[in-house]
């Protein structure tokens, strides 16, 4: 019954990302996947944790966040997208999650420096430490596609661990990302997500059992919105790169995830980014 449970709620968070100007009423999907009405909010819930309204609020809002960054629609046209109808409401609630308006959100990001200034005047860099990290077994939905949409991969990682009463196996929330996107189309930009899983687990379809090398690593730290973690990995594979005297491992890097936005204010996020060192 739980791997029944699995499919049907995968069935939903596919219906939801495709459909985000659609109908998302409760009615909707549990007409997707098969169930009560009153029996799938319930069983949404348990295994994702999450309300179904907080959900598609989060879905909506996350994605209307990369569109406000990658694009130049009217704040309009992006509420529209998200499948509000009222731009005074979709602002009023992207206010509430991300703490700016859309338009104060989408100018801050697109000015914000890799190196900002501190009060005395001298650059404030990122913290970047070498230190060894260990290998891990890693549980993990693959994505194709621009790194900005790696997040219906996590959403099913995560409601597929949980369906299989996985949760007590798992470790650290974790990307991988393989391609370099200044120098890779969009389309074909490969990455995962997904958790660090103990030995003892299985790991099934849709999960694919990865490996996170172990050894010496450059780590950088990050704070603040996942938004800000381009000009993060700019600094680490130019500035602290070309002056470490390190050569980078032939190893994907990842994004181990400290904390999650779902209890966390944005500006309060922390994010390792780890690269293999030769």
């Amino acid at each position: 019954m739980a791997n029944d449970y699995e499919k049907r709620l995968l069935r939903v968070l596919d219906h939801v990302y495709d459909n985000l100007d659609g109908d998302l009423s409760l009615d909707t999907l549990a007409e997707v996947a098969a169930l009560s009405r009153f029996h799938f909010h319930r069983v949404f819930t348990a295994v994702t944790g999450e309300t179904l309204a907080y959900f598609i609020r989060r879905v909506r809002l996350h994605r209307a966040a990369m569109e406000l960054l990658s694009g130049d629609l009217p704040v309009a046209e992006v509420a529209a997208k998200m499948g509000y109808d009222n731009t005074r409401s979709f602002s009023r609630t992207f206010r509430d999650a991300f703490g700016r308006t859309p338009s104060e959100f989408r100018s801050h990001a697109r000015t914000l420096p890799p190196l900002r200034l501190g009060t005395s005047g001298e650059k404030q860099m990122y913290d970047v430490k070498i230190e060894d990290q260990p290998e891990r077994r890693l549980a993990m939905v693959e994505h194709r596609g621009p790194y900005i949409g790696i997040g219906e991969a996590f959403d099913k990682a995560g409601s597929t661990v949980m369906a299989r009463g996985l949760g007590l196996h798992l470790g650290a929330m974790l990307g991988l990302y393989f391609d370099d996107p200044d120098n890779t189309p969009p389309e074909a930009l490969r990455s995962a997500a997904g958790f660090e899983i103990d030995d003892s687990a299985p790991i099934e379809p849709p999960l694919v059992e990865m490996r996170a090398p172990g050894g010496k690593h450059a780590i950088l730290t990050h704070k603040g919105p996942y938004t800000g973690l381009a000009l993060a990995y700019k600094y680490l594979f130019g500035e602290w790169l070309a002056t470490s005297g390190e050569m980078p491992r032939e190893a994907p890097p990842f994004e181990l995830y400290v904390n999650s936005p779902m209890d966390t204010a944005p500006d309060d996020l922390i994010t390792l980014i780890g690269v293999p060192l030769a």
